[in-house]
């Protein structure tokens, strides 16, 4: 069974947002909402600070809490472990902002624009059916979807995988079938140490953070002469 899941290298992530900014631009999101943002962490005592750059968003967990509490049954899980959200469903009362304890989830009340009066572009991809609902990040599940139809690989194929992974400058962010031994994820976790957010809580998050190479890698060992 297909389990899509994203993987983040804190060691490449370079904090330039342009992940951010993709997610922003291929989602048509408002001011101040930011499916995918990085968060900037400074940790230690001088002189020994050090500094690192974390991807977060919606982890598309095994067990969503958000999807428990939610009375309309708008949250949803995929067999494919993508969390959806049925806006015609959705009665905006905000218990699935409040359950997330990855603070994924947004709601805008009334429209708002960049500069007050909307641009032509906000014009044309303003959404109606997003306000005074929970939103978040979706994967980029119509990309997904549409690629799979077109017998695309999402997290190989650029038009099947989620915009901030395509535009990542650092190639940090990594997408793809975490049940896949062989998929470039699985292939990345089995290399590498890692771990996931708030994963005490039960939640199983479907977002991996590598942060060191694994110690039993064999092929990260120089050969004997």
């Amino acid at each position: 069974m297909t389990r899509w899941a994203m993987v983040a290298d804190l060691r490449r992530c370079i904090g330039c947002q342009t992940c951010t900014a993709a997610c922003k631009h291929a989602n048509a999101t408002p001011p101040g909402v930011q499916w995918r943002r990085v968060i900037d962490m400074e940790f230690g005592t001088y002189p020994d600070v050090q500094r690192a750059f974390v991807p977060v968003g919606c982890q598309h967990c095994d067990d969503p809490p958000c999807m428990h509490v939610c009375p309309s049954t708008a949250t949803r899980k995929r067999p494919d472990g993508i969390v959806t959200i049925d806006y015609d469903l959705c009665i905006g009362c905000s218990y699935c902002a409040v359950a997330c304890p990855y603070q994924a989830r947004y709601k805008t009340e009334r429209p708002s624009f960049a500069y007050g009066k909307p641009t032509a572009t906000e014009e044309l991809r303003h959404d109606e059916s997003r306000l005074a609902v929970a939103t978040k990040c979706t994967y980029c599940v119509d990309r997904i979807d549409d690629g799979l139809a077109r017998g695309l690989t999402p997290g190989v194929d650029p038009e099947a995988t989620p915009a901030c992974a395509n535009a990542c400058i650092a190639q940090a962010l990594t997408f793809g079938d975490v049940e896949n031994p062989d998929s470039n994820v699985s292939q990345l976790l089995k290399r590498n140490q890692h771990f996931r957010m708030h994963e005490e809580l039960g939640t199983g998050p479907g977002f991996y953070y590598l942060w060191d190479a694994a110690e039993d890698d064999d092929s990260l060992t120089p050969p004997k002469p």
